[in-house]
C-alpha cells in the first residue's frame, strides 16, 4: 500500500511542477493582457471587453491549479508560535491532525467546485460581460485545483516528508 501512495507522491510531484509551469505562463499572460489593456485604453481610447476576464481566468488557474504544489513545499504562511512551545511528538501529531482536517476540509470545497462547474455546464451559464465567456473555464480550474489539493493533502497524511530547512527557519 505504501508503494502505491510513494509513486502517486512521484506523480502529483510530476504534476504540481508541470501546473507551476503553465502558471507561470498564465501570470506572464495575465501581465501582458493588463498591461495592453491599459495602454490600448490610455492611448488609443479603445474598448477593454475581454481583457479583464480573459486576465481574470488566468489568475483564477494560476491560484487554484498551483495550490497543490504550495502545499507539497508547505510553502504556506504558517504560524509557528506554537511549533516552539511544543515538544516534537506532539508537533508531529498536530501536523497529522491540521492536514487531516485541511484534507477533509477541501474535499468538501472540491464537491462544492463541482457542482458549480457541472450547473455552469448544463445550464450554459456565461460572465455578464459583453465578450460572455462560458463560466465552466474558471470553475473547472477551480474543480481540478482543490481536487488536486485534496490528493495532496491525502497523501501528506501518509507520506510525512521532511521539510526544506529554508522553508522551516525562512521566517514567514
Amino acid at each position: 500500500m505504501i508503494l502505491i501512495l510513494e509513486a502517486a507522491d512521484r506523480v502529483m510531484s510530476a504534476v504540481n511542477k508541470f501546473l507551476v509551469l503553465l502558471g507561470s505562463l498564465a501570470l506572464m499572460a495575465a501581465a501582458l493582457i493588463l498591461s495592453y489593456s491599459v495602454m490600448s485604453r490610455g492611448l488609443f481610447h479603445a474598448a477593454n471587453d475581454w481583457q479583464d476576464e480573459a486576465a481574470l481566468f488566468c489568475l483564477v488557474g494560476v491560484t487554484f491549479l498551483c495550490s497543490s504544489y504550495v502545499q507539497e513545499r508547505r510553502g504556506h504562511i504558517g504560524i509557528s508560535a506554537i511549533e516552539g512551545l511544543l515538544p516534537h511528538p506532539v508537533n508531529k501529531v498536530r501536523g497529522i491532525v491540521i492536514d487531516v482536517i485541511s484534507c477533509l476540509f477541501f474535499a468538501f470545497f472540491s464537491t462544492k467546485t463541482w457542482d458549480l462547474l457541472q450547473e455552469a455546464w448544463v445550464d450554459g451559464q456565461v460572465t455578464n460581460s459583453t465578450w460572455a465567456p462560458p463560466l465552466w473555464i474558471p470553475y473547472s480550474m477551480m474543480f481540478a485545483g482543490m481536487a488536486l489539493l485534496t490528493f495532496q493533502l491525502f497523501l501528506q497524511i501518509f507520506i510525512r516528508k521532511t521539510i526544506a530547512t529554508d522553508v522551516v527557519s525562512g521566517g514567514h
